[in-house]
């Protein structure tokens, strides 16, 4: 069961999720594989999110949780605490681009936050909200790490620079068509990297012409 804590006490604690497995085939090989990169079931907690998270369809439901918490042999507070530790783990549906623009300093000064204003008015969104037809979720990111290409936003696998107030809507268009770059593809692409071999032949975005 899990602790939800009201006007800072606590009440009593929300049932356990009915146990439902979800995981293919495929994921629960890649699971065992990882595993034995650690020198125990639960030092692999991090990874196994990145699969359920996919698995799921983006985000972090209270069945995925349960999921992992029993494939891992944890509980699941122990893993619940983990998925709400870190914010690259999605608690709630995301739209099928989640657009994440970088606000720091750099690109703050190149114009970011003119970016995300353009964004709210044209998508009709605020941040942290998603749009009507669930395109899209709006957020802003810390420093992407790619201050000579600001202003830089992700959108699921995939670093998208040197956007302005004037570009950022052609960008728009074109994710409104493609099938990439969605909070699952982001976390197929992760998980790929945690086994040898598997990022050359594919995984999130990328098909295995694009690897070189």
């Amino acid at each position: 069961m899990s602790m939800t804590s009201v006007s800072g006490g606590m009440r009593e604690p929300l049932p356990a999720p009915a146990r439902e497995y979800h995981f293919s085939e495929e994921a629960v090989a890649e699971l065992e594989n990882i595993v034995t990169h650690y020198p125990e079931r639960k030092a692999a907690c991090l990874p196994a999110l990145w699969i359920a998270q996919r698995e799921y369809g983006g985000y972090l439901t209270p069945t995925a949780i349960q999921e992992v918490a029993d494939r891992l042999g944890l509980s699941m507070q122990e893993v619940e605490g983990v998925a709400t530790f870190y914010t690259m783990y999605n608690l709630r549906p995301r739209g099928r681009h989640h657009l994440e623009v970088c606000t720091c300093l750099t690109c703050a000064v190149m114009g970011a936050y003119e970016v995300v204003h353009t964004l709210e008015h044209e998508l009709g969104v605020g941040i942290g909200q998603t749009t009507k037809d669930g395109e899209f979720t709006l957020s802003e990111a810390e420093c992407l790490d790619y201050c000579g290409a600001a202003t830089v936003m992700q959108v699921g696998d995939k670093y998208f620079t040197n956007l302005t107030a004037g570009n950022v809507m052609n960008l728009i268009e074109e994710l409104r068509k493609s099938p990439d770059y969605t909070p699952a593809k982001l976390a197929d692409s992760i998980v790929k990297v945690h086994i040898a071999g598997s990022s050359e032949t594919g995984g999130g975005s990328y098909k295995p012409e694009d690897l070189g």
